[in-house]
C-alpha cells in the first residue's frame, strides 16, 4: 500500500499551481501547507511537494487515478494549462501497469505524471 509521495521541486509556487490544476478534476485538494511543503489528497494528504532540496527528476512515474474518462481528460488539460508538457494525449492504453484509459505529461520540473482509470 502506498503511504505518501514527496517530490522536491525547483519553484514551489509554480509547481503548486500546476498540481492544483491537475488534481482538482480528480477530487483532490490541498490539506497541508507549511515549511516549504504542500500536500494534496482526497481525505488526507498523500502527495507532497517540497522546496527543501534540489529536484532530481527522471526517476520514474507517478500515476493518479481518475474516476472516468472525463476526469482523466480534464486533469490532463488542466495540467497542460498549468505549465505541464504533454507526453501522450488521453486515450486507450494496454501498457502494463496503466489503466484502460490514460494520459501522460511532465510537470514543470520534468517528473512524468500519468492520469488513468483502472481496467475492470
Amino acid at each position: 500500500m502506498l503511504h505518501h509521495v514527496l517530490l522536491e521541486v525547483s519553484d514551489l509556487e509554480r509547481s503548486a499551481s500546476f498540481y492544483d490544476a491537475l488534481l482538482a478534476p480528480l477530487g483532490w485538494r490541498r490539506h497541508f501547507e507549511e515549511d516549504q511543503t504542500i500536500g494534496w489528497g482526497i481525505a488526507k494528504p498523500v502527495f507532497f511537494i517540497s522546496a527543501h532540496h534540489d529536484p532530481q527528476a527522471g526517476f520514474g512515474l507517478i500515476s493518479f487515478s481518475g474516476l472516468g474518462i472525463v476526469a482523466v481528460k480534464a486533469a490532463w488539460e488542466a495540467g497542460i494549462r498549468g505549465g505541464g508538457t504533454s507526453v501522450s494525449e488521453p486515450g486507450e492504453r494496454s501498457t502494463y501497469g496503466s489503466g484502460s484509459y490514460s494520459a501522460f505529461l511532465k510537470d514543470p520540473d520534468g517528473y512524468e505524471i500519468e492520469i488513468t482509470i483502472g481496467s475492470d
